[in-house]
């Protein structure tokens, strides 16, 4: 206990401007919110607010590349030296979206909906282009959009100036296999949803319960040290989330909600702008929402958040699961075949590292086919077409104790992305 005080009274992980940067200003972190739309058939993305806050607790390395495509990708260019054009590649990031999950549901064909967007990018020192690009199931560029961004634009707005009230519960210690900067730390946040401010105490223990779950797990227990955690207070006017099916709506800090989509288990918050604002003057990169509720379910979107239960039973393997997907990208391995649409086909090799059509299959696990993994078909929610490299794993099943060795390799590699300077 005295440790976790000792932690708690640590300082926050911002960083300074350091000179080497050039057109990056990484004593600052850009927040940009957008708003994308749609159909089934059809996207548009609107800008929406620009803001800006103290420190930065993005990667500081590897920052002009991605080590996975996913669904979508930002990227900010400024003009070389003497150049009239953006381009020099400076940031790039990739993600996924409920939106494009939605595009995928029968709604989409008769409904057009819009859904908040928010990405945290270095602030550029210079003038810069940020294009958002969204691909669609065959990774084609399906919509584009590019703006430009002063650093001295008035209209930028600052962030708050008291933020929630926040305790860290684990700090990356110096003992490391690697030379690693302090910067270099991957810095998540676990932030309260459903708990009023009399179950704080509660929330700090499941934050805990939370963080050993994912130690518990290999790569993250022996790479732990290149992590930062801390705890967002944010307290809800009533107790638990929101369950449309019972017709119980509730007043919470990020307005989660079960039935996304009209499935029943899919717990996620549409409400990005508001979480953003709730972590504002927070180091955070990655986001773990915890749920005061009993209910099963919980979702996971790639460089998005997590949003899980705290209260039910398989509360740890279902925690550790989603963090899979908004960290790793890292795709469902069980299937079934009573989803609207299918989201994988066998003219185009998934972004995910843990699947495969086979298209491409020397670019995932065929180097470790008869050492650690194998090929198994069932995948990506479906049975046909999509392989795996185990028979189970937690990205399957809630009873497996573990990650496969295809998985632990990609959590792995993202891992030192965030945290290695390439070769």
């Amino acid at each position: 206990m005295l440790l976790l005080a000792l932690l708690a009274l640590a300082s926050p992980a911002t960083y300074s401007q350091d000179d080497s940067n050039g057109p990056l200003d990484l004593g600052r972190t850009l927040r940009v919110n957008y708003i994308f739309s749609g159909t089934d058939k059809e996207q548009e993305i609107s800008l929406s607010e620009l803001c800006v806050t103290d420190g930065w607790a993005g990667r500081c390395v590897n920052m002009d590349t991605v080590l996975l495509r996913g669904n979508g990708q930002v990227v900010m260019d400024v003009k070389s030296h003497g150049s009239d054009g953006f381009d020099k590649t400076v940031y790039m990031t990739s993600f996924s979206t409920l939106f494009q999950e939605w595009q995928a549901t029968e709604e989409a064909t008769h409904t057009r909906k819009a859904f908040e967007n928010v990405f945290l990018l270095p602030m550029p020192a210079t003038e810069a282009r940020i294009t958002v690009r969204l691909y669609d199931f065959h990774g084609n560029v399906s919509c584009q959009m590019s703006h430009v961004v002063k650093p001295e634009d008035i209209l930028i707005r600052p962030s708050v100036k008291d933020p929630t009230p926040h305790e860290w519960i684990w700090k990356g210690g110096p003992d490391l296999d690697v030379e690693l900067r302090p910067e270099n730390r991957i810095d998540i946040a676990i932030v309260a949803e459903g708990y009023t401010e009399d179950e704080m105490d509660r929330f700090m223990e499941d934050s805990r319960i939370a963080m050993e779950s994912l130690w518990a797990h290999e790569p993250f227990g022996s790479m732990k040290d290149r992590f930062n955690i801390v705890c967002v207070k944010a307290p809800s006017k009533d107790s638990n989330v929101s369950e449309p099916k019972k017709r119980l709506w509730r007043d919470t800090a990020v307005g989660s909600h079960f039935d996304t989509f009209y499935s029943d288990r899919y717990l996620t918050t549409l409400n990005l702008f508001k979480l953003h604002d709730i972590l504002s003057g927070i180091p955070y990169e990655h986001i773990i929402i915890l749920a005061n509720t009993d209910t099963y379910g919980g979702g996971g979107i790639f460089n998005s958040y997590t949003l899980t239960t705290a209260h039910h039973p398989l509360f740890k393997p279902v925690v550790v699961h989603e963090f899979g997907h908004s960290f790793a990208g890292l795709a469902d391995e069980y299937y079934y075949d009573d989803q609207y649409s299918e989201q994988y086909y066998p003219d185009t090799e998934p972004w995910e590292p843990n699947i495969t059509t086979m298209k491409d299959f020397h670019s995932k696990w065929e180097d470790m086919v008869g050492k650690d993994a194998g090929i198994y078909e069932g995948g990506g929610y479906q049975s046909k077409g999509v392989w795996r490299g185990s028979k189970d794993c937690r990205m399957k099943t809630n009873n497996h104790p573990a990650f496969c060795p295809v998985c632990q390799r990609a959590i792995g590699r993202m891992i030192r992305f965030y945290t290695e300077e390439a070769d």
